[in-house]
Parts: C-alpha cells; sequence; structure tokens
C-alpha cells in the first residue's frame, strides 16, 4: 500500500515537473493549437439510427474524463428489447460487461465489469442524471431503484479509475440520462407501448416542454408479464417528474423526484436435474419481492465565470425493500402439512432505506506557467440510515402478504454511517495533445450497528467499522488527433463491507470486530478513436481487491465455530476491445445505406492471490483458484443495417463458463447450490423502423435457437440454487411522439 502511494505522489511530482519544463519551449504553439483542439476534443458522428460507443468529453458538467475509460450508449440506436431491459442487448457494445438474469425479466439490470459482483449492479456508483441511486453505499449498496428505461435518452459509463471523483466501488461509475423535453414546445407527448411473450404488456407515456424559464418534464410507466417460468409474475411502475428553472443564462436549479416500485413472484431454485427436465417449471408459489424507492433531489448549476462552474447536490434514497419467502434450498419442496392442513408459515424481511447525500463541487479553468489547467475539487457528506429487519413470522397464505403472525423479528438491527469524503484533481495540459491529470480523495467516516438477533449473544453484536482512507491516483492522455486518443492510469479504490458480511447466519457463526473495509486498485491503458470507416477501443487493466470477506473455522477450547472475517485478496486482469468496421456506406438522400460490423470482447484472468475457504469444518486454501462468478470469455458480436428508415440488428452472444464457489467446484451439488456454471451462446435479431419522424416501430426475437441456460448461482436472494433465464420471445413496440 506504501509503494503505490509512494509511487503516485511521485508521478503527480513528476506530472507538475514536466508541465514547466515544456512551458517555454511549446508557449505560442500551444495557445494556438488549443484553440482549435478545445472546440474538438470530442467528435459525435450525426447519422439518424445508427449507434457507436464513444467517448465523454475530456470535461463535462463538473467532470474531468480525460485519461478514463468511458463510454457512452444512446439509447435510440439500440435495436433491443428495451421495455424489458435486455442487458446484453442494451451494453452489447460496451466490452465486459457480465449480465446477471436474477429477479424477472425487465424488473432490473443486473451487471458488472471486470470480474465484480453483479449483484444489482452494486459495484458501481449508480446515478441518474448525475444523482446517486444506489440504496446504501455503506450498508447495501445495490441499486433497487429501476427507473423505465424507455425514459433513458443515454447511458454514460466510467470504468473503476473513476473512483477519485465518484467514490468507493471499483467498478466505477454508470449514469442514466434521461430524457429531455423539447423545449422548442409548451407541450410534447410521448407514448411507447410494448407487447410480447410471456403476457408481456409494458405502456410508456411522457409529457414535457417549456414554458417561460421554467422546463418540465414527467412520465408514467406500468408493465406486466406473467414471466418465462411458472409463478414468475411480475408487476411494476415508475413514475419521475423533473422541474428545472433558469434565473439567468449562467444559474439553474433542477428538483426532481423519482419512484420505481414492482412485485415479483419469485418461481424459487432449481436442482440442475429440475433445469434439465424442465427449465420452466418452479419451486415454489408463494415466494414474493418488493422494492419501492423513491429518488429526490435538488440541484444547483451556477456558472460563476467563464472559468468557474460550481454544481450543488443534494438527494436521497428513501423507501423499503420486501420480501416473503419460504426460504429453503431447492430440493426441499413447499407442501401442505397433513396435521396443520395448512403451508409452513414464511418468512418476512423488511429494509427501510434513508439515505441522504450532499454534494458540492467545483470545476475551474486556470492558467500557471502559461500551461493550461483544469481544476474539479469539492465535498461530499453522507448520512446514511439503514433498518434490517429479517426472519419475521409471516403467513401460511400464498398471496403477497407482509403481515406478521409475531410481532418479534428474528433480525432488528440498524446500521447507520457518517461519510465526510474531500476529493481533488487536476488536468494539465503538458502539450497541446497530451494531458496529465493527478487526483486524491480522502474518506472518513464511520459506520455503526446495533440492534438484536434472538439467537446472538447481545454483547457481541455492536460493530464499528471505520471507514478512513486516503486514496490517490493519475491518469493522462495523448491525442492523436480530435478522434483518436492514448489514455491509461491507476487509482486506488475501496469497498466498503455491507450489511450482509457482518450479520451471523446462525449460532454457529461469530463476525470479527475488526473488520476492515476491502481496498485495492485499478489500473488500465488503451487507445479509442475511429476513422470513416472503423471505431474502436482497445485496452487492457488489472483489479487488484485485497481484504475479502470469507468464513474462517476456529475453536475456543471445546466450542467450534465460523468466524466471518477477511480472508482473501483476488487479482483480475484483462483485455476488452471493442472494433466496429463500416464496409459499406452509400450516403445518398434517397437510399442511405450503410452495413456495419462490430465485436465486443474480453478475456478476464480472475484469480485468488490468498485465501481459504471452509470444508467439512477445515481451512482449506483457495490460493490460484479462479474467482466465483467470473467468466473467462465474455464476446458479443453483430451485424448492423442501415436502410432508409429501418435498422435491424442480429447478434451473437457468447459466455464462457464460470465456478460457483472459491473451491471451483465442478459436479453440481444434489442441492444445485454448488458446481460450474455452463457457458451459451445465444443469438437475437432485432429491428427498429422510424416513421415519419414521430413513430417507431420495434420488433425482436431474442433467443432465437431457444437456448435453456443460467447465468450464476447466487448464495443470497433471490435463493441458492439453478435460475432459469429467458427461452426465445418475442416483442413488439410502438412508439408516438407529437
Amino acid at each position: 500500500m506504501m509503494n503505490i502511494k509512494s509511487t503516485l505522489i511521485t508521478l503527480v511530482v513528476l506530472s507538475g515537473s514536466l508541465g514547466v519544463a515544456f512551458a517555454q519551449e511549446n508557449q505560442n504553439k500551444k495557445q494556438d493549437a488549443e484553440k482549435v483542439l478545445d472546440l474538438n476534443e470530442v467528435t459525435i458522428e450525426e447519422r439518424k439510427n445508427v449507434i457507436h460507443t464513444e467517448s465523454l468529453p475530456d470535461v463535462q458538467n463538473a467532470y474531468i474524463h480525460a485519461g478514463k475509460k468511458s463510454e457512452v450508449i444512446q439509447l435510440g440506436g439500440v435495436n433491443g428489447n428495451i421495455a424489458e431491459k435486455t442487458g446484453r442487448q442494451i451494453f452489447a457494445k460496451i466490452p465486459g460487461v457480465f449480465v446477471y438474469d436474477m429477479d424477472g425479466s425487465g424488473n432490473q439490470i443486473n451487471i458488472s465489469t471486470r470480474g465484480l459482483d453483479p449483484h444489482r449492479s452494486w459495484e458501481y456508483n449508480i446515478r441518474q442524471n448525475g444523482v446517486i441511486t444506489n440504496s446504501d453505499m455503506y450498508g447495501y449498496p445495490a441499486s433497487h431503484y429501476s427507473p423505465a428505461m424507455e425514459s433513458i435518452e443515454r447511458i454514460e459509463l466510467v470504468r473503476g479509475t473513476s473512483s477519485l471523483q465518484y467514490g468507493a466501488q471499483f467498478g466505477g461509475m454508470i449514469n442514466y440520462v434521461t430524457k429531455g423535453p423539447d423545449t422548442t414546445k409548451a407541450f410534447s407527448f410521448e407514448s411507447i407501448n410494448s407487447v410480447g411473450s410471456f403476457g408481456l404488456f409494458s405502456s410508456y407515456n411522457a409529457i414535457g416542454g417549456k414554458v417561460g424559464k421554467l422546463v418540465y418534464s414527467a412520465y408514467y410507466q406500468k408493465r406486466h408479464s406473467n414471466g418465462y417460468r411458472r409463478n414468475a409474475k411480475s408487476d411494476a411502475e415508475s413514475q419521475f417528474i423533473s422541474l428545472a428553472y433558469e434565473f439567468s443564462k449562467s444559474l439553474r436549479i433542477r428538483a426532481e423526484l423519482g419512484r420505481s416500485s414492482y412485485v415479483y413472484q419469485i418461481p424459487g431454485p432449481l436442482t440442475d436435474a429440475m433445469f434439465a427436465t424442465d427449465p420452466r417449471q418452479s419451486t415454489r408459489s408463494r415466494n414474493y419481492f418488493n422494492p419501492d424507492i423513491y429518488i429526490p433531489s435538488i440541484v444547483l448549476d451556477w456558472q460563476i465565470s467563464p472559468e468557474t462552474q460550481l454544481k450543488f447536490t443534494n438527494s436521497g434514497v428513501y423507501g423499503s425493500r420486501n420480501s416473503v419467502m419460504f426460504d429453503a434450498f431447492a430440493n426441499v419442496s413447499d407442501t401442505i402439512n397433513p396435521a396443520t392442513k395448512s403451508y409452513k408459515a414464511r418468512q418476512v424481511d423488511i429494509d427501510n432505506f434513508k439515505s441522504f447525500t450532499s454534494e458540492l463541487r467545483i470545476l475551474h479553468h486556470y492558467d500557471i506557467a502559461r500551461f493550461k489547467n483544469v481544476l474539479s475539487g469539492g465535498v461530499q457528506i453522507m448520512h446514511n440510515n439503514l433498518r434490517r429487519r429479517q426472519l419475521g413470522k409471516g403467513t401460511t397464505g400464498s398471496d403477497f402478504d407482509l403481515t406478521l403472525t409475531d410481532p418479534a423479528f428474528g433480525r432488528d438491527l440498524y446500521m447507520k454511517t457518517n461519510n465526510v469524503a474531500l476529493f481533488l484533481e487536476n488536468m494539465i495540459y503538458v502539450t497541446p495533445r497530451w494531458t496529465v491529470s493527478p487526483g486524491l480523495r480522502y474518506e472518513n467516516g464511520a459506520t455503526d450497528m446495533t440492534g438484536k438477533i434472538s439467537y446472538y449473544d447481545p454483547g457481541n453484536l455492536p460493530n464499528k467499522i471505520k471507514h478512513n482512507f486516503p486514496l490517490f491516483g493519475i491518469s493522462s492522455q495523448y491525442r492523436l488527433d480530435p478522434q483518436n486518443r492514448i489514455y491509461g492510469g491507476i487509482s486506488q479504490a475501496y469497498r466498503p463491507v455491507v450489511f450482509k458480511d457482518i450479520i451471523p447466519g446462525s449460532v454457529l457463526e461469530k463476525v470479527d470486530k475488526n473488520l476492515k473495509d476491502a481496498y485495492g486498485y485499478n489500473v488500465e491503458a488503451g487507445i479509442s478513436g475511429g476513422t470513416k470507416n472503423l471505431r474502436y477501443d482497445i485496452g487492457i487493466f488489472q483489479v487488484l481487491i485485497n481484504n475479502r470477506m470469507g468464513t474462517v473455522s476456529m475453536r475456543e477450547g471445546a466450542t467450534a465455530y465460523i468466524l466471518r472475517t477477511v480472508t482473501g485478496d483476488t487479482r483480475t486482469r484483462g483485455v476488452e476491445a471493442y472494433i466496429e468496421y463500416v464496409p459499406l456506406r452509400i450516403n445518398t438522400s434517397s437510399t442511405p445505406t450503410e452495413l456495419s460490423i462490430f465485436t465486443s470482447t474480453s478475456y478476464f484472468d480472475a484469480s485468488y492471490t490468498k485465501g481459504n475457504a471452509v470444508v467439512n469444518g477445515e481451512n482449506t486454501s483457495v490460493a490460484g483458484n479462479n474467482v466465483e462468478g467470473v467468466p473467462t470469455w465474455i464476446s458479443r458480436n453483430g451485424v448492423q443495417l442501415l436502410y432508409k428508415k429501418l435498422s435491424v440488428t442480429c447478434q451473437y452472444s457468447f459466455v464462457s463458463f464460470n465456478f460457483a464457489n472459491p473451491l471451483n467446484t465442478v459436479e453440481p451439488s444434489a442441492n444445485g447450490t454448488i458446481g460450474k456454471v455452463p457457458g451459451y451462446g445465444l443469438l437475437d435479431l432485432n429491428a427498429t423502423l422510424h416513421i415519419n419522424g414521430n413513430y417507431t416501430l420495434r420488433m425482436g426475437v431474442n433467443n432465437i435457437t431457444d437456448k435453456q441456460y443460467f447465468t450464476k448461482r447466487p448464495t443470497m436472494y433471490p435463493g441458492a440454487g439453478v435460475w432459469s433465464s429467458d427461452g426465445r420471445s418475442f416483442g413488439l413496440s410502438f412508439g408516438i411522439k407529437i
């Protein structure tokens, strides 16, 4: 850790020294060139209905992106199942995105990159319009908030070296940017309605416009699906309203409120034998999951001067995560007891989120020694209060009912966090084409867990985890020309110990009272850009994570127990490559035509450098084993044809096998919880037709070959075992704008 810090500090000093050394030599040449390059840092091709991945501008919205791997997805150019948020189609051209099919098509997106955990995308700092939507960054960083994908204009991704600006996550940042209203009108209306296989019906309706200095927009969405498997019904809805008032050209305030909620009937896990016999079967008919989340925010944007911008964001995440389940392994049936003539009482779990974030950010352009600099810095304050109630005794019924038959929960816990983060990054134009951006972030806070667990000694329960991390990083970029660049950087990061890590599962477990947050770094380098007929982004990376949570077999005298503590370190390194080639382009106004071929492929080498797992009460080393849930290859390849107003995409997606546990067990267990997860390949065909500019028709066939597959064997929600992903399906959407 100290060696890394020393190296980074040295690089920071060197970057400043380089600036002074080059100053006199490049003074006149640089001043002229900067005027041109500032206007051409990013070139976006505006061919209608065509989408390539693009990089974010070097500086945007008070953030510095130069030297970092960033990607932008314009949803308007995606041929895919937008209504059900099919991840492999939305993120088709983003290499390395692992899509985890977990809780019903269309409910939420669960993705990861670079060998991280895809559970509710919680390795990422998830945002909507720059506002954090993770439920609790320090207690349960999953993003349960799930806006309508029809409402999203573009998705911005910045990989792990962005941790100094965005926060602790190793994955980086994902920002879902909502569609803006037509400000040339006082009122506009958009409606998108979708139908498809397995009883899918989705309706999205939005309004917006500009009246005087007020810009407004709002939408309401409702979606129903019976699901691919039996007892897999979903009913979802989301709402959003945005009001922005321009006091002047330099001062603007925006208030927004988003809400999402759904009830998902959980069909239950399967064993491997069940999956082979009938992947659509269900082992549960009485299990339900229901997150209901509100995201309020107020954002002040003030352009203080041409050189200085201030952004002040206050936001919250409020709501609940509810479930009622018969929780057991797949080979344990949920049956009626002949003696009582009723089912067993279900387990009720309720999480309540109260998370508040206030962030003040300043961006300032300045010159020093005749060198252009851009400084981004600020402070972020977080106060999170998560209450987790679990093991409640519910009803013996079959509907969605959170009623308790015993008022006492088996676990009733609080996790309260107060944290302050200071961050600073400075981009130096060493030459008009070459930038160096050293930065730092300092996190200081603590998380307190209190409450009671029915089977646990109250004296062992209070637990306090301190978050005290100075994080350093540096990135650099060289523009070969306005469209092409070489980039690279290194950045430290950490991941807080979350609620699930420190709750003992039974009387046989204890929790280490001296837990430490995971820490490590991201390092990456690559080249990206394009020519008239080629777009590409090819890079290498390494992610090191120390202090991974695990279990250790312990003994005190004659008493044996399992200790939940820090057990291992992992290292993931690999290659991410996106290449798109256009062999045919006809630009005539009568029959514009374009044919493109793309590949988005990643190779991951993810392994434990040290660690252990408990087997039959004994500690067994897993050093050298593959990290669980990480496939070696993820490759999405496709052909896209545009002819006049029609766009068609044929895509083949391949994901290689992965292991379900650190021991890399190959043979599946009888209950389906461990064993190899087989690789799979999927073929999709989707098309979009634009009619007269105001009407859009989308059609698609997903998983054409009806491949039966699953993506992961979860160890927690929605239940340990095999979870079938969707087979062949058809979809049709019709959109109108007025």
